[in-house]
C-alpha cells in the first residue's frame, strides 16, 4: 500500500464543519463526528502538490480553463464507465447542488413538477422549492430490507408539466448502485414519457467490487434528455474546492444550462479547483484504488458488527458511497428519541433520517469515510449505548 488511509488526523479547530459544527447542530461539541459527507483523510498528495505548485507561481488571477482538465475528464469517464463524449459535452458549477439548482432554473418553469425518489439527499429539496417548483415525490420501495424504484407509480407521475427527474446515482443515502436492468427501465420510460433526467453522480467512483456504476447519460437514447453532474469532491476529499463537472452532450440542453451560468457569471470555477480537479482525474487513479480498498474494508467491517453487536438494527448491503443508512426502528426509536439517543447517550453525530425526508423516521446515515479505529469506537458507542438501554442499565 502507497497510501495511509488509517493515519489519525485531528480535524477539530480547522474551521471544518463536520467537526467544528458540531454543537450549532447537536447542541454539543464533545461527539464522535460521524455525519458530513466528507472524509478524514487528506487529499491524494498528488493533488495537494500540484496547487502547492500553483500557488508557488504567485499569480492568482482569473483563470482559463484548459483543455488538458477537459481531456483529464473525458478519459476518466472513458476509462471507468465506458462513456465516450466530447470536450464540448463539458460545462461546469461551483458543486453539484449549485449545478441542480442551474439546471432546474433553465430546463422547467416555474410552477412546474419535479419529482424526487425519496428518501434522498436534503439539498434536493431545497433545490426544487427554492426556484419556484414543485416536488413530486416518487419514494423508493422498500421491501425486505432493501430500496428499488417504483416504477410504476413513475409512469402515473409523468405529466407534460411534471416530466422532469432529479435521479440520485449511486443513491445518497441508501447506498444503493442502481442496477444496468433498473436504470434501462427508467431510460425506457423517459424515452417514452419524453422526460429530462437530472442527474448527480458525484458518488459514482465511489462503488465497491461487488457492484458497478451506470452513467444513465450513456444509455441508447439518453445522451439528448440527461444533464448529468460529477466532481472530483466526494471521492478525494476536495469538497472545499468547489469545482464540479456539468455532462451535457446535448447541444441545446448544454446551451440552456450555460446560458444561465452566464446569466450569474458563474461560466467557469475557482482557479484551485481547476487545477485539484485535473490533477485528481489526470493522476490519481492508484490513490483512488487503494481508498476503495479501505472503504470496503470498513464497509465489510461495519455490515458484520452491525449483525453481531445491533442485532434488531438493519443495514442494508451498501453498494456504494462511504455514508450507510441504518434502520433503527427495531429498538423502538423514532427520529426525535433516536437523535437524542445518539447525541447524548452514544455521544455521537450521525445524520437524522428525517434530514432525508419522512421516510427516514427512525433511520440514521453514518459516515465509514474516516480510520477503521475512529470507525471501531464509533460503532462500540452506539452498540455499548444499545446494551445498556436493553438490559436496564
Amino acid at each position: 500500500m502507497k497510501y495511509d488511509f488509517n493515519k489519525y488526523i485531528d480535524r477539530r479547530g480547522t474551521d471544518c464543519e463536520k467537526w467544528d459544527g458540531l454543537k450549532d447542530d447537536f447542541g454539543r461539541d464533545d461527539l464522535l463526528a460521524m455525519w458530513v459527507a466528507d472524509m478524514d483523510f487528506p487529499a491524494p498528495p498528488e493533488v495537494l502538490a500540484a496547487i502547492h505548485k500553483k500557488v508557488d507561481e504567485g499569480a492568482l488571477g482569473y483563470p482559463m480553463i484548459p483543455d488538458s482538465l477537459r481531456d483529464a475528464i473525458c478519459a476518466w469517464e472513458r476509462e471507468h464507465y465506458g462513456w465516450e463524449f466530447g470536450r464540448e459535452a463539458l460545462s461546469w458549477a461551483p458543486g453539484v447542488v449549485a449545478g441542480l439548482s442551474f439546471a432546474v432554473m433553465g430546463l422547467t418553469k416555474p410552477g412546474d413538477q419535479i419529482i424526487i425518489q425519496t428518501p434522498v439527499y436534503m439539498p434536493f429539496y431545497r433545490t426544487v422549492r427554492e426556484a419556484g417548483r414543485i416536488i413530486v415525490k416518487n419514494p423508493l420501495i422498500y421491501e425486505n430490507g432493501r430500496y428499488t424504484m417504483n416504477f410504476d407509480e413513475l409512469e402515473k407521475l409523468v405529466t407534460p408539466t411534471c416530466r422532469t427527474l432529479i435521479l440520485c446515482s449511486p443513491h445518497n443515502p441508501v447506498a444503493r448502485v442502481w442496477s444496468r436492468e433498473e436504470l434501462e427501465r427508467l431510460a425506457d420510460i423517459a424515452v417514452r414519457k419524453n422526460m429530462i433526467i437530472i442527474a448527480d453522480e458525484i458518488h459514482q467512483d465511489l462503488v465497491f467490487s461487488d457492484a458497478k456504476h451506470i452513467c444513465i447519460g450513456s444509455l441508447p437514447g439518453m445522451a439528448e434528455r440527461t444533464v448529468t453532474f460529477i466532481a472530483p469532491s466526494k471521492t478525494f476529499n476536495i469538497a472545499g474546492m468547489k469545482a464540479s463537472v456539468a455532462i451535457i452532450p446535448d447541444e441545446l440542453l448544454r446551451g440552456i444550462y450555460v446560458s444561465v451560468l452566464e446569466r450569474f457569471h458563474l461560466n467557469s470555477i475557482n482557479i484551485l479547483g481547476i487545477t485539484a480537479m485535473e490533477a485528481a482525474y489526470g493522476k490519481c487513479g492508484e490513490w483512488h484504488k487503494e481508498l476503495m480498498d479501505h472503504l470496503e474494508g470498513n464497509r465489510d467491517y461495519m455490515e458484520a458488527f452491525v449483525k453481531e453487536r445491533m442485532p434488531k438494527a438493519h443495514m442494508d448491503h451498501p453498494e456504494g458511497t462511504y455514508i450507510f443508512w441504518i434502520d433503527f426502528r427495531g429498538y423502538g426509536f423514532n427520529d426525535e428519541t433516536l437523535t437524542d439517543f445518539l447525541v447524548n447517550e452514544a455521544k455521537v453525530a450521525l445524520d437524522p433520517g428525517t434530514w432525508f425526508g419522512v421516510e427516514g423516521d427512525g433511520f440514521a446515515r453514518l459516515n465509514i469515510g474516516t480510520t477503521r479505529a475512529m470507525l471501531k469506537e464509533g460503532l462500540e458507542r452506539i452498540a455499548d449505548a444499545l446494551d445498556k438501554r436493553e438490559n436496564g442499565k
